[in-house]
C-alpha cells in the first residue's frame, strides 16, 4: 500500500482534519508497485503533487493487475480514472503522436522550451480528450535488447521472434527479426519456454523482472531514449482549480528535471548487478552497431507518420528545427 492510498483511507475515516482534507486523483500505472519506473517516477510524482499543492490534492495509483497495460487508455479517457502512467507506445493503435517522443533527444528543458510537449498536449486535448502533464526521460539513453543466446554476426536477429511494441518493429525487421507485441510481465514466461528469442527494453527495469534467469545476454550497444509519459483525463482537469492545475505543472516540471542523471545511475548500477547475476554482454557487429540509432528513430518517425501524417511531419519539424531530433 503506498503513502498516498494510506492518506486517503485516514481522510476517509476522518482522522485528517477537514481543513486539510485532500482530492483524490484515482490514476491508473501501467506498471507494477514495485517496478522501477514506478518507484521513480509514479511514486515521486504523487509526492510532488501533494507538496506543491499544500496536501489539497493526493495521487492514488492503481497498477497493471486491475487493467493491463494496453488497455489502461480507454478507461482514462472514459474518465473511469483521472490519471494515466504509461507509455505512449501502449496505445499506439488509438494515436501514435506520443510515442515520436521515443525519436526526441531526451533533454527535459529543451523539450519544453522548444515547445515539443505543448505540441503534444495539443493534440491529445483535441483528438483524444486526454491532457500530457510530464514526459520524464528515463536517461541519456533509452534502450537495449535482451536476448536468449547472443548475436551470431549481422543481421542480429536473423529469424529471432524479439518482443517490442509497434514503435520497435521497423528496427527489429531491419535487423532481421520479427517484432512481438506483448507486455512487460509476459516477457519472462515467453523467454522461458521460447515463443521469443529476446525482448527490447529500457536500460532499467529487466533486474526487476528477473530476466537474467531466463535471457543469458544483454546486447550492446544501446540507442534511443524512453519517452514515458503522464496524462490525465481532459475533463477531471479541467474540473480543477487554477492553483491545483498550476501545482501540477509544478510537480510536473520538478520530476522531469533530474530524471535523466538519476536513471543514468540507476541504469549503471542495474547493468552492474545483471553482470554479477551471470547476464553476459553481446555485440552487434560494428556495421549494425553505427547504425543502432538511426534505424531506431526512422522507425519510430515511420510508425508514427502511418497514423497522423500531418501532425507528425508538423512535430518532427519542430524537433528538427530545435536540434532534438533528426
Amino acid at each position: 500500500m503506498t503513502k498516498m492510498t494510506v492518506l486517503a483511507g485516514a481522510l476517509a475515516l476522518g482522522l485528517v482534519p477537514a481543513a486539510v482534507q485532500a482530492q483524490e486523483i484515482r490514476a491508473v500505472g501501467a506498471f507494477p508497485e514495485s517496478f522501477v519506473f514506478t518507484r521513480e517516477i509514479a511514486m515521486p510524482f504523487a509526492d510532488l503533487v501533494a507538496e506543491e499543492s499544500g496536501g489539497a490534492l493526493t495521487v492514488a495509483f492503481t497498477g497493471p493487475d486491475a487493467v493491463p497495460p494496453l488497455e489502461q487508455f480507454e478507461p482514462t479517457q472514459a474518465g473511469v480514472f483521472d490519471m494515466l502512467f504509461t507509455h505512449p507506445a501502449y496505445h499506439a493503435g488509438t494515436t501514435p503522436v506520443g510515442l515520436a517522443i521515443d525519436a526526441i533527444s531526451a533533454d527535459p528543458e529543451a523539450r519544453r522550451q522548444a515547445g515539443i510537449l505543448e505540441f503534444i498536449d495539443s493534440y491529445y486535448q483535441e483528438t483524444q480528450g486526454m491532457k500530457l502533464i510530464s514526459a520524464p526521460p528515463t536517461g541519456s539513453v533509452g534502450f537495449r535488447y535482451y536476448l536468449r543466446d547472443p548475436i551470431q554476426g549481422a543481421p542480429a536477429f536473423d529469424g529471432r521472434n524479439i518482443r517490442g511494441t509497434v514503435s520497435y518493429h521497423p528496427m527489429i525487421e531491419a535487423l532481421g527479426g520479427a517484432g512481438v507485441v506483448m507486455g512487460g510481465g509476459d516477457v519472462y514466461s515467453s523467454l522461458q519456454t521460447g515463443a521469443i528469442d529476446g525482448a527490447a527494453w529500457g536500460l532499467t527495469g529487466a533486474l526487476d523482472f528477473n530476466w537474467h534467469e531466463v535471457a543469458g545476454y544483454m546486447a550492446e550497444p544501446s540507442f534511443g531514449q524512453v519517452g514515458l509519459m503522464i496524462f490525465m483525463n481532459l475533463d477531471a482537469w479541467n474540473a480543477l482549480s487554477a492553483e491545483e492545475q498550476a501545482a501540477i505543472e509544478r510537480a510536473a516540471i520538478r520530476l522531469e528535471a533530474d530524471s535523466v542523471a538519476r536513471f543514468d545511475a540507476l541504469a549503471t548500477e542495474e547493468r552492474a548487478a545483471l553482470l554479477e547475476l551471470g547476464m553476459e554482454v553481446t555485440e552487434f557487429a560494428p556495421e549494425e552497431a553505427t547504425q543502432l540509432n538511426t534505424l531506431w528513430s526512422n522507425g519510430v518517425w515511420q510508425v508514427a507518420e502511418g497514423g497522423a501524417p500531418e501532425a507528425i511531419a508538423e512535430l518532427r519539424a519542430l524537433a528538427q528545427d530545435a536540434g532534438l531530433a533528426e
